[in-house]
């Protein structure tokens, strides 16, 4: 929900208030908000949210990747 939220509902207000969220603090990733917000300009795009772990084929298979995905860093994790 917080992409979600943040995509239709906040970031407007983000922008307005030099990316600053409604405590005045500095909004996080505002490198990955800012990107998707550029891929989103201009297209109709129906945001909607989806529950997680709900048997959904494709939130499941986004969810294998992210894990084998995350797997990499931690074994990584000593070389930083």
């Amino acid at each position: 929900q917080y992409v979600k939220k943040g995509i239709t509902q906040w970031i407007s207000s983000w922008k307005k208030k030099n990316w600053k969220n409604s405590q005045n603090k500095d909004v996080k990733n505002q490198d990955l908000w800012k990107e998707l917000d550029q891929l989103t300009m201009n297209k109709s795009i129906d945001f909607r949210w989806l529950k997680g772990h709900s048997g959904h084929p494709e939130n499941e298979r986004c969810d294998q990747i992210a894990k084998e995905e995350a797997d990499k860093f931690k074994d990584n994790s000593k070389l930083f």
